[in-house]
C-alpha cells in the first residue's frame, strides 16, 4: 500500500503558505500564481489554518466582504483535517471522504512537510489499478 511520504516523495514537499494576517486579494493571488486550490496558514513557523477556494467563494464572496480588506484570518479553517506520513492513500481517502475535505496537511512530528489532495489520491489509487489490470493481463497471455 502507498503511504503519504511515498506520494510526497514523488510529488515534492513544497508547501505553499501564507499568513494569516495577510489578505484574501493576496491569497487568492497566491493560489492562482501557484495554481493550487488551498495555502496552509502559517503563522510562527507553525500551521494555524488552511484557506482555500471554497473558503472565498462561500465566506468573501458570498457575503459581500472585500478581498482586500479582509484578512485570511478571519475566514479561515481552524479545525484541520491532518495526516501523518505513514498513512496509507486508502486511510487518507477515508478521512477525505468522512470529513468533506479536499486538502490534507501532511505533520510529522507537529512539523508541516507536505500538503496532498484528493487528485493525488485518486492518481494513485488510477496508477495502482492500472499496475494491478496489466499484471493480470500479463498473466493471463503466458
Amino acid at each position: 500500500m502507498t503511504t503519504v511520504r511515498q506520494i510526497l516523495n514523488e510529488k515534492g514537499h513544497d508547501v505553499w503558505s501564507i499568513h494569516p494576517d495577510n489578505s484574501v486579494f493576496e491569497a487568492i493571488k497566491e493560489l492562482a500564481g501557484k495554481n493550487v486550490g488551498a495555502l496552509a496558514v502559517v503563522e510562527d513557523d507553525k500551521l494555524v489554518g488552511m484557506f482555500t477556494e471554497r473558503d472565498y467563494t462561500r465566506n468573501v464572496f458570498l457575503e459581500g466582504k472585500s478581498s482586500p480588506k479582509t484578512s485570511v484570518r478571519e475566514v479561515m479553517k481552524t479545525h484541520i483535517v491532518c495526516a501523518r506520513p505513514e498513512q496509507t492513500v486508502e486511510e487518507c481517502m477515508a478521512v477525505i471522504t468522512e470529513k468533506r475535505v479536499r486538502h490534507l496537511p501532511v505533520l510529522d512530528e507537529q512539523k508541516l512537510v507536505g500538503i496532498v489532495s484528493i487528485g493525488d489520491m485518486v492518481k494513485n489509487i488510477i496508477a495502482d489499478q492500472k499496475f494491478t489490470i496489466e499484471q493480470l493481463e500479463h498473466y493471463i497471455r503466458d
